[in-house]
């Protein structure tokens, strides 16, 4: 157990930035929804999953929608206390702590913000390891957890109670709830008990990237690269340099999706490298090569510094360096890639870990 304070926000904010591989929303708007709250309400607590009582209701919160659409509508904070208040009304019990769904900008840190004005702890894990577009892409979900009863709210005050029939129903209906209240709303979903999230969660998400973020922002304020350092800390690999020669996004179904064309620089040049996206980074293909994909992370940086950069924040001429990472063993079990995997977006290749690619690049 220990209380989060300003700088730790700040590292956390930039370090699950880099794990929501492009997705989970701007990771600035994210930090100043947090840090408001806690100057506002107090610091949050933040506890380890084995701290959390076995019968406790766990509750993740989370934004859903196009991350983009959140530059010009950013939520109120009445959202979080209603899809609370909401939830708490349906099932007839408190809810003793919250939990990120997912590591992203945003919502890592909407959690924080939902902690601090509730007065209630935060649990240091999450449901991705990183950030995916669907509801149902959660180890939760992986482990029979349901997503309903869940609750939407917009920033309006309307408020939407769904219960389905299974999870992937649960994505369905709330897209099109989403998408009518303006492509972004505030969800509470997955109650669980405490028992179940020490089954499940993906746990110590939030000190992972506290420390990621510390390693990303001393070095840039030294003037330093600090990539070795990360790719050290995140077992991850270097995948390709270039400069962004086109960006094709479009807003469709709820989801922020294109194409991000990269040109090669220093060793990379000659080359060209196309990411597709989905909110978050799916597939890294070089000269028609799968670099890496889904559900390992994909994730572009600045060159220079190493600042995660999120989908919405690709643009012509920037530089950047293409990462990919690991992914958490439990997206690579049968159920994880058929939740997940390239098969599930539409891409006709199957998944193969970022540690077998690369040693076929290597050689």
């Amino acid at each position: 157990m220990r209380k989060l304070d300003a700088k730790a926000i700040e590292h956390i904010a930039l370090g699950a930035a880099l794990l929501g591989t492009g997705g989970g929303g701007d990771p600035y708007l994210g930090k100043l929804m947090a840090l408001q709250a806690i100057e506002k309400y107090g610091p949050v607590t933040l506890l380890e999953p084995d701290e959390v009582p076995d019968d406790a209701l766990i509750v993740p919160t989370a934004m859903m929608g196009a991350p983009v659409v959140l530059v010009e509508k950013i939520p109120n904070g009445q959202e979080f206390v209603r899809v609370f208040e909401g939830l708490e009304r349906f099932l007839g019990k408190k809810i003793f702590a919250t939990i990120p769904i997912e590591a992203g900008g945003v919502n890592s840190m909407i959690p924080i913000a939902v902690a601090a004005q509730l007065g209630i702890p935060l649990i240091d894990a999450d449901g991705m390891g990183r950030a995916f577009p669907e509801l149902q892409m959660v180890t939760y979900h992986l482990d029979g957890i349901s997503a309903s009863p869940m609750v939407l709210s917009d920033e309006k005050g309307n408020n939407v109670i769904l219960e389905t029939i299974s999870n992937t129903w649960a994505e369905n209906l709330a897209r099109v709830a989403t998408i009518t209240m303006g492509a972004s709303a505030m969800i509470s979903i997955y109650s669980m008990t405490g028992k179940q999230l020490k089954q499940s969660a993906i746990k110590n998400i939030m000190t992972f990237s506290e420390r990621i973020g510390k390693i990303i922002k001393e070095a840039r304020d030294n003037g330093e690269n600090p990539i070795k350092e990360l790719l050290d800390v995140t077992k991850g690999y270097e995948l390709f340099k270039g400069k962004i020669e086109d960006v094709l996004r479009e807003l469709k179904g709820g989801f922020s999706l294109g194409t991000a064309k990269l040109e090669g620089l220093e060793e990379y040049k000659n080359e060209n490298v196309e990411i597709k996206f989905q909110n978050e980074n799916l597939i890294a293909l070089k000269d028609g090569q799968v670099l890496a994909s889904v559900p390992d992370l994909i994730c572009i940086v600045d060159l220079e510094t190493s600042t995660p950069i999120t989908t919405e924040a690709l643009k012509y001429g920037r530089r950047v360096l293409v990462l990919a990472i690991p992914c958490d063993p439990k997206w690579r079990t049968p159920k994880g890639i058929e939740t997940v995997g390239p098969r599930y977006f539409g891409y006709d290749l199957d998944y193969v870990p970022i540690e077998e690619l690369m040693k076929g690049e290597m050689k």
